[in-house]
């Protein structure tokens, strides 16, 4: 029985992304080689992220500078795989990354899949200050990355310094200023970005930090990354100061 790669191409063009099971029904087929067989003959590309559940076709991703597209917070690479993703983005590093910089970079948990590359000795690592900072393999590249690392000025990432050491008093009220500041969505926001790159259990300790409910953490999380942000004016409709009429001057009796 021959299959129409037309009902492929049509589901992904209107929708760009599909899983498995919906490409399997849009093909009339169950069988998954010949779901693979029609995406190989048409070109396509895998997901990095949600563990490589999603396709597209070859054709339908814009790439960003980074090399990286998404699509209703599915991620996808021009490298293909997160092994190869998270690897170039070491190697282009620089000053090396830890694996919460590239967590927030990927949008994806990356410790795992750092561990491998190290293993297979395609990337190598450092500890430093109280975590691992991941570099080239070649020689001069390695030795720079890590010159800049070191004279890199500290800067005041929250998930950094919850997942590594306590806060001082100062950076601790810093923080907290700051965060006071911001309106109601920009704290769901920022908590929810901080949580994001902790990774497992970043809702539960952004939440104790700041104060916030673990749900306004997750929520904010949510609304981040599933591009749900409401976009705010600089001031709400009918704010700011209200018109007013220039008075006449009265006319004197005649």
């Amino acid at each position: 029985m021959g299959f129409d790669p037309d009902a492929v191409r049509s589901l992904l063009r209107n929708r760009q992304i599909a899983t498995l099971p919906e490409l399997k029904g849009a093909l009339g087929s169950s069988a998954t080689m010949t779901v693979f067989r029609t995406l190989k003959r048409l070109g396509y590309r895998t997901s990095y992220s949600h563990r490589g559940k999603y396709y597209t076709l070859a054709e339908i991703p814009c790439f960003d500078a980074r090399g990286l597209w998404t699509c209703r917070a599915v991620w996808f690479s021009r490298d293909g795989t997160l092994l190869a993703t998270a690897q170039r983005f070491v190697d282009e590093a620089d000053a090396g990354v830890t694996a919460g910089e590239l967590h927030e970079l990927l949008s994806v948990e990356v410790k795992g899949p750092l561990v491998q590359l190290y293993r297979r000795r395609r990337i190598d690592r450092e500890a430093l200050g109280g975590g691992y900072v991941y570099f080239a393999t070649e020689p001069g590249l390695r030795r720079e990355q890590r010159l800049r690392r070191e004279h890199r000025p500290a800067g005041m990432e929250l998930g950094a310094v919850t997942e590594q050491a306590e806060l001082s008093p100062e950076l601790k009220a810093a923080i907290v200023l700051f965060f006071s500041l911001l309106d109601e969505q920009q704290r769901r926001l920022y908590a929810g970005r901080e949580a994001h790159k902790l990774g497992h259990g970043g809702d539960r300790r952004i939440a104790g930090f700041l104060g916030l409910d673990g749900h306004t953490v997750a929520r904010g999380r949510r609304e981040l990354f599933g591009e749900q942000v409401q976009r705010q004016r600089g001031r709400a409709p009918g704010g700011g100061r209200k018109p007013t009429e220039k008075k006449r001057p009265r006319s004197s009796p005649g």
